[in-house]
């Protein structure tokens, strides 16, 4: 039954659809009646939103890698659904690892993914709801942004500049109609740290520690469907902004804490809460 959302959005692009917090936020739009074309590298993988869904859920084979053919699938998406009006830019991947120790070319291919080709999708968005007067981007970005995560550099900077995207198109898209929503998500209890990328060889005993203290956050951490909530509730306000999600230390008290300390106790902080102090 069509629900509070659909009433904003008609027709969504959620990359990143098949688990996780992309799969989240494709059940939370599809249960409010919203249209939803998901994507992931393999199709086969959103089988079950298709067969649960039906024709309200569009599977789409789409690798950002390609940044030309992901730009088609978008594009192929605007045409066949009158028009998309609601982008999230969901998909990513994690890499672990020293920044000197690995070889560059993994640390390119994270940004290149995570930033460029995802800001090259928020750019062909903004280009089709701008002329039509409305419309949404989100940006899954991370508390990351904030908190950066040790041995996660480019991760780290993806998220940044994502955030750094978000302010920036918040200015320019202002009496636009078009909504841009910084989403910075916490720690939640995902399949993410399972598929992150281990750089080759051995790990520092700092290394190991910092890992084990982010998986076990990863595995304490609440379900996606609260993020997927708390996307939902900023979808309902019409408007842009920054949203934080997950535990309440992380999303409330840790940025609250940050904005009244130094820089370098923020720092100390972090390397206690890593364990690499």
């Amino acid at each position: 039954m069509p629900g509070p959302l659909s009433s904003r959005h008609r027709n969504a692009f959620v990359t990143g659809a098949s688990t996780g917090l992309g799969r989240a936020f494709v059940e939370m739009l599809l249960a409010d009646g919203v249209r939803v074309w998901g994507t992931s590298r393999d199709k086969g993988r959103l089988a079950s939103l298709v067969s649960v869904h039906g024709e309200r859920f569009v599977p789409v084979a789409m690798d950002l890698r390609d940044a030309p053919a992901a730009l088609a699938s978008f594009a192929e998406a605007d045409r066949a659904s009158g028009g998309i009006d609601l982008l999230v830019n969901n998909a990513g991947f994690g890499a672990f690892g020293g920044f000197a120790d690995v070889d560059f070319a993994v640390w390119r291919d994270q940004l290149n993914v995570m930033l460029v080709a995802t800001a090259e999708l928020a750019h062909a968005a903004l280009r089709t709801m701008v002329p039509r007067g409305g419309g949404a981007i989100v940006n899954v970005s991370s508390l990351a942004a904030e908190f950066p995560l040790p041995y996660q550099a480019a991760y780290n900077i993806a998220k940044a500049g994502l955030s750094a995207l978000s302010e920036s198109l918040m200015l320019e898209t202002e009496g636009t109609g078009v909504a841009i929503i910084d989403l910075r998500p916490g720690d939640f209890r995902t399949d993410f740290g399972t598929s992150v990328t281990h750089a080759p060889g051995g790990r520092t005993d700092r290394q190991k520690r910092a890992w084990e203290a982010f998986a076990r956050m990863m595995r304490q951490g609440p379900p996606p469907r609260e993020a997927a909530e708390a996307l939902r509730r900023a979808l309902l306000r019409g408007r842009g902004g920054t949203v934080r999600c997950g535990r309440f230390f992380q999303a409330r008290v840790a940025p609250f804490l940050a904005r009244l300390g130094t820089l370098a106790l923020k720092r100390r902080v972090q390397a206690r809460y890593f364990d690499v102090s």
